[in-house]
């Protein structure tokens, strides 16, 4: 399995084919489209994201030492991003976890494009990964 760091640069390189934006939102739109809707079940109020301007969900289950997330959200272009988070943290160790520090959203400027609002929820979203590992 790729490391977190290794994963990052991955993701860092996809975007790095698209010359603008417009582009680089489809592509985060795709990867939405693709992921598999989160049972009725886990959209809880417990497993809400504070902050987001969308309602996005993250639920987390603890198998054999590591963390494996499911989300889902009623946005769109919010699910893809969720996705990439994902795509990061899924099957981690705790410890893998908390020493990680998040470069690829800066590298790939999705904060500078993404709406106050959004870049808040993708905060919220981050930050309630690292609560749950603590």
């Amino acid at each position: 399995m790729k490391t977190i760091d290794q994963t990052q640069q991955e993701i860092v390189e996809e975007f790095s084919m698209f010359s603008d934006w417009m582009d680089k939102y489809e592509y985060i739109i795709d990867m939405g489209k693709n992921l598999e809707q989160l049972p009725d079940d886990f959209k809880k109020d417990e497993f809400l994201i504070p902050g987001c301007q969308s309602r996005v969900w993250l639920v987390p289950e603890f198998r054999d030492d590591k963390v494996f997330f499911k989300t889902d959200s009623d946005a769109i272009i919010t699910k893809g991003i969720a996705c990439l988070i994902v795509r990061i943290f899924n099957g981690r160790t705790k410890e893998e976890i908390s020493k990680s520090k998040l470069f690829f959203i800066e590298k790939i400027g999705l904060v500078q494009n993404l709406s106050p609002t959004r870049a808040n929820g993708l905060a919220s979203m981050v930050d309630k990964i690292y609560r749950y590992v603590k």
